[in-house]
């Protein structure tokens, strides 16, 4: 069995909260992250420039990419979270950086039923999709700009987890 890796997307230019909220969020984002049940991270920066942590950092191993193409959209970041992966690379799980609440256990969930189904996998809360997204190796090569959310997905409930959440604005950051 291959190893699985995390791709996170925090590569967007952050305009409606007004300054990079990546900076802001990510440290609790992938503090949750290295406690799910991934072999490695994978960050994608684009607008902002982003801080690979230091030799030593616990959990599993990350390393930030650049997408020279971010403004293509979400898909485009991405495609180069994708590539940046290892041949041994057999799934990827999609995160968002605007996301601080992620569910360790929801990460966990979503990559059983994967293992299971075999398909595209999404969490969903209160019926709708969300994120994390398992996406298998077969599912790489066809990520049009705007992501995934048009392709079919396994949904998974994660509503006893909590949502990750969505911060778009300074005012998000206290929404429950």
């Amino acid at each position: 069995m291959g190893s699985v890796a995390a791709v996170v997307l925090a590569a967007g230019e952050a305009t409606r909260f007004g300054a990079p909220k990546q900076r802001l969020l990510l440290p609790e984002v992938l503090a949750r992250l290295r406690r799910s049940p991934v072999d490695e991270i994978v960050l994608v920066e684009g607008a902002h420039a982003l801080e690979e942590p230091g030799e030593g950092s616990p959990g599993p191993l990350l390393r930030v990419v650049g997408c020279p193409a971010w403004k293509r959209g979400p898909g485009a970041s991405l495609r180069c979270g994708l590539a940046a992966l290892g041949e041994d690379v057999e799934a990827a799980v999609v995160v968002l950086a605007d996301g601080p609440r992620l569910s360790p256990v929801a990460v966990a969930r979503v990559l059983e039923a994967w293992r299971e189904h075999g398909v595209t996998v999404a969490a969903s809360y209160g019926g709708a999709r969300g994120h994390p997204l398992v996406v298998g190796r077969d599912g790489w090569g066809d990520v049009p700009d705007g992501g995934l959310n048009a392709r079919p997905a396994r949904l998974v409930p994660c509503d006893d987890l909590g949502a990750p959440g969505d911060v778009d604005r300074p005012e998000d950051l206290t929404a429950p």
